[in-house]
């Protein structure tokens, strides 16, 4: 099948071929997407493409195995199998949340945990691609020095480890002291030029823009948008686990907000395929301490106004101005899209809550899940609806807060943790071990 895609501004309808360096419209400055040729694809029916996605999902033959390249077609054509860049990502568990359902009222209730991944987030969703897509480019002649990011944490992993399986130098920006020392650790195990700078995501996202523009150096952040061919898999490998069945909502964490407007590309695609029938609705949940979607929100989006992020536990959503707020206020209107807020206290207790069955959740999961419970109280979520949270990263990556929950040591910020569980030290003595277990089972 002869399948072409091309760079296309979502504000003027300007277009540049995949293998031009550009992330902006040169004639208006707006965002540019993605844009497929629909009528290529259209050529097939949707039970075709159905049948085809399920014969290669997860199997062995390269490319096609990944959960990303297995949608290629609709991913990005362009690059040549020899130069896809994958470490078989995508693939994730659908966790069937029945407990943490049973316990807040919802039958079907859902975790598609993206952080059991590579590098453990649903980063390398896109990075596979924008990588991939680079490396088609040096392959084609393009000279391309390096690719750098500006990261919360995640997105630099990602991008070393990406970057270290094709040979392609890295840089980093990452603010110092705000992620954790496992996010840190991991773009230097992999090689990258990592530079801790005195300022948040924002300060190194403004660096890296500039850098990028004057040293011709490969952009790699959610601006661009190869990374969203790649994070729009979330959506087809969900609806795919479900026997392309759409659930009835979708919901996510919003930072940068590349993710949500990657939902909804996804989704309306597989639509105009014949993939799927309907849409869902999709929510977003924000920390308090960053939360510019969600108060644009409030006023129906008539505006945006960026914010300084506070201190937040949730820390790679800890974004006051994001790059994508425009796609990703274009898909929430399309979708019927709700966002709410997580304050500190309520974002670690659901995940305390959640983690009590069965799931190790991250700190932005835990807001994904606030807005779960906020939107079902409010009625708007019904008992009966099937309803997917998207799990970002892997909870082991964010270790110390629930050390810090469960110690009961957040009390010094005004939280409480009524699910804390700390460790009981006893001697070494068979009665003594006994007692305890028996207080154990008798308090539950």
């Amino acid at each position: 099948m002869n399948c072409n895609s091309w760079f296309e501004c979502i504000n003027c309808d300007e277009t540049y071929p995949l293998t031009e360096i550009v992330y902006t419209c040169k004639s208006c400055g707006g965002l540019l997407q993605v844009q497929h040729d629909m009528k290529a694809l259209q050529a097939r029916s949707g039970e075709e493409w159905k049948t085809l996605f399920d014969q290669r999902y997860m199997r062995t033959s390269y490319p096609y195995g990944s959960g990303v390249w297995g949608k290629k077609e609709m991913v990005c054509p362009l690059v040549e199998d020899e130069n896809v860049v994958s470490t078989y990502e995508g693939g994730s568990n659908l966790f069937w949340a029945d407990r943490l359902g049973k316990e807040i009222g919802i039958e079907d209730l859902w975790v598609k945990q993206c952080g059991n991944s590579h590098t453990g987030s649903f980063k390398d969703l896109g990075m596979t691609v924008l990588v991939s897509m680079v490396n088609q480019m040096i392959a084609e002649g393009i000279e391309i020095p390096a690719v750098a990011c500006a990261s919360t944490g995640d997105t630099s992993a990602a991008l070393a480890a990406y970057c270290a399986a094709a040979d392609i130098p890295s840089i980093v920006l990452l603010p110092k002291d705000m992620i954790t020392t496992s996010q840190l650790i991991q773009p230097i195990a992999n090689g990258s030029l990592t530079i801790s700078l005195r300022t948040d995501f924002d300060g190194c996202m403004r660096l890296v823009r500039e850098i990028s523009q004057r040293e011709n150096i490969y952009l790699a952040n959610s601006m661009n948008s190869l990374r969203i061919e790649g994070q729009k898999t979330v959506a087809i490998e969900l609806v795919q686990q479900f026997d392309w069945e759409v659930p009835d909502w979708i919901i996510i964490p919003g930072g940068n907000l590349g993710n949500v407007s990657a939902l909804g590309k996804g989704l309306l695609e597989m639509l105009d395929m014949g993939i799927i029938s309907r849409l869902p609705r999709i929510g977003v949940g924000q920390a308090e301490q960053a939360n510019p979607l969600y108060r644009s929100y409030l006023n129906d989006f008539n505006t945006f106004e960026p914010v300084r992020a506070g201190v937040t536990m949730a820390s790679a959503i800890k974004i006051g101005d994001p790059v994508s707020r425009d796609r990703a206020i274009r898909t929430l209107r399309a979708f019927d899209g709700v966002v709410e807020q997580a304050s500190e206290s309520e974002l670690v207790n659901a995940c305390a809550k959640a983690d009590r069955t069965g799931l190790f959740t991250c700190p932005h999961t835990g807001v994904a899940l606030v807005a779960l419970f906020k939107m079902f109280q409010r009625g708007e979520i019904k008992a009966d609806d099937r309803v997917v949270v998207v799990s970002t990263a892997h909870g082991l990556k964010f270790p110390d807060f629930k050390v810090r929950y469960h110690e009961g040591t957040l009390a010094k910020q005004g939280i409480q943790s009524p699910y804390m569980n700390e460790p009981v030290e006893v001697d070494a003595e068979y009665e003594k071990v006994r007692a305890a277990i028996l207080t154990s089972i008798e308090k539950r």
